[in-house]
Order: C-alpha cells, then sequence, then structure tokens
C-alpha cells in the first residue's frame, strides 16, 4: 500500500470517528435541559409530538465508550492503512500458532494412525472420524457431504474408479491430484455430426439404450478409430490414464445422449489438486482411508 493510500485510509476512519465525537457534544450543548422535561420541540405529525429531552445519561456514556473503544482498538490492532498496530498481531501469525499449536496437539495421534496400513484404518472408527472431518474440510465442496458426487465430480461411494481404486491408488490420487482430459471428438477432430451420432448410439448400445441399430453399428466403426485408443476396444476404460469404462452405465458428466454428445463433441477437462502440501503425508493416509471405506462397508 502506498503512502497515500495508508494516509487517505487512516483519515476516513479517524475523521469518522472524531466526526461522532463531535456530533455527540455538539448536540448535547444544544439541548435547553439537561433532564426531562415536559417540553416539545413545537411541531406534531398524526398527533405525536417529539419532547425535547436530552439522551439518556448511560446512552451518552455508551457512545463515549464505543469512540474510546475504537481508538484503542486502532492504536492496538491495524486498521489505519499500513499500521500495524503495537501488539504485532496479524492474521497470519495467529494462523501460525493455532497451527502449531494443532500439530503439537495432534501430531502425535496423526503419526499413530498414519503407521497403520488403509484397509485397517478403513474399520477403526476413531479414524473414521478423523477421516470424515478432513473429507468435509477439504473435499465435500466438489464430491458433495455425501460423497456421492455431481456432474463432472465423481461419486466416491460406488466401485466405478477412473484411476483405480486401491488404497494405493486413493492416496496417490489424494496426494498428486489428477488432470484428466478428453479431446473433442477423440482422435478424429474432422467427425462429422452425422457421425458423432452414430458414436453416441454405439456408446448407448453397452447399457441397451441404443435408438438405431444401425447407427450404432456405424458408430462402433468410428469409435474404433477415434476413441479405442483410450478407452479400448472393448470400451471398459483405461485406469493408468483416467479413461473411464462406458459400458457400466456410471456417467461422471451424465448419461443422457445429449450430454454423451456434448462430452464427445467438445470434450472434457477436469482437474484435481494435489492436497500433499496441505494435508501432509500422514493426514491424507487417514483421509484415504475414509474414501477407500465409503465403498468396502
Amino acid at each position: 500500500m502506498t503512502s497515500f493510500w495508508s494516509a487517505w485510509i487512516s483519515v476516513i476512519i479517524l475523521g469518522s470517528i472524531f466526526g461522532c465525537w463531535w456530533l455527540l457534544f455538539a448536540t448535547r450543548k444544544s439541548q435547553t435541559t439537561d433532564s426531562e422535561t415536559e417540553n416539545t420541540m413545537g411541531h406534531a405529525f398524526d398527533g405525536i409530538e417529539e419532547y425535547d429531552n436530552p439522551l439518556p445519561k448511560w446512552w451518552f456514556y455508551m457512545f463515549i465508550s464505543t469512540i474510546v473503544f475504537a481508538l484503542g482498538y486502532l492504536a492496538a490492532y491495524p486498521g489505519l492503512g499500513s499500521y500495524k498496530g503495537f501488539l504485532g498481531w496479524t492474521s497470519h501469525n495467529q494462523w501460525e500458532r493455532e497451527v502449531e499449536s494443532a500439530e503439537a496437539k495432534f501430531g502425535p495421534l496423526f503419526k499413530e494412525l498414519a503407521a497403520k496400513p488403509i484397509t485397517e484404518l478403513a474399520k477403526d472408527e476413531k479414524a473414521l472420524k478423523i477421516g470424515q472431518r478432513l473429507f468435509a474440510n477439504n473435499c465435500a465442496v466438489c464430491h458433495g457431504s455425501s460423497a456421492k458426487g455431481a456432474i463432472g465430480f465423481p461419486n466416491l461411494t460406488d466401485n466405478d474408479w477412473l484411476y483405480g481404486g486401491t488404497p494405493e491408488k486413493i492416496k496417490e490420487t489424494i496426494l498428486g491430484g489428477r488432470n484428466g482430459g478428453m479431446p473433442a471428438k477423440g482422435l478424429n477432430p474432422a467427425m462429422s455430426n452425422s457421425e458423432l451420432n452414430d458414436v453416441v448410439n454405439y456408446v448407448l448400445s453397452f447399457s441397451g439404450r441404443a435408438e438405431d441399430q444401425e447407427a450404432a453399428k456405424r458408430g462402433g466403426e468410428m469409435f474404433a478409430t477415434a476413441c479405442a485408443a483410450c478407452h479400448g476396444a472393448d470400451a471398459k476404460g483405461n485406469q493408468d490414464i483416467g479413461a473411464p469404462n462406458l459400458t457400466d452405465n456410471t456417467w461422471l458428466y451424465g448419461g443422457t445422449p445429449s450430454r454423451i454428445k456434448q462430452t464427445i463433441e467438445y470434450g472434457r477437462a477436469g482437474v484435481m489438486p494435489s492436497h500433499q502440501a496441505l494435508l501432509g503425508e500422514e493426514k491424507v493416509h487417514i483421509l484415504a482411508s475414509y474414501v477407500y471405506s465409503l465403498s468396502h462397508k
């Protein structure tokens, strides 16, 4: 912050406070009496008259105390431009102290739990409660509080996994994150609209929903050249690259004909951020056990 803006903010804040102080005493000075009277202000509206009485003393002193408190607060804490306050408080150093305190308190527990296999933790009630809270704070915003996902965000409670559902793969996914991408029209950017509809019918045929069997047959030929490299000749996907299985009727971006066509025509790009720097190895280990437990009741 430049010195100009620092001064500008300080002037506005202090001017507002002292303006309130002046207004409070100016109005009090104009009062004709220091106690309650039957005198009125000399005007009425709809039969209602206003008495010419001063502020109650408790109210007046409350105003004074708020002004004094405001000045004391601004002297002790940041608030006047670039002035840091004589206590030296910042939200950063408070956060760091809280993190240090939490690490000292819970670090040994995390270390103890992280030494156990994920499959064992998935049956440990205490570990699952911790994992559920880690999930709620870091994962639920995308996957939902029930972990059932949404359009573009995988359901973590079933057995359909893009990158594998083993304990090791789940932990790898959380630690390193994932970058999934499907190019528009697969490996054939010249795919026509009619060919696109054929591929949609072919994909729908795996779940018995093809609207045109002849189109589905033609779509199989186009699928082999444009899609099979990632999804496999049998369309059962490839977990090494995150290509989903198209034969199980489980859809990340929706399984209606229009949704499938949109996916093929425009492609998809999904990113899951890495949580290694945010949570660390031990917390991710516990979180992975919770995620693993969701599909292994």
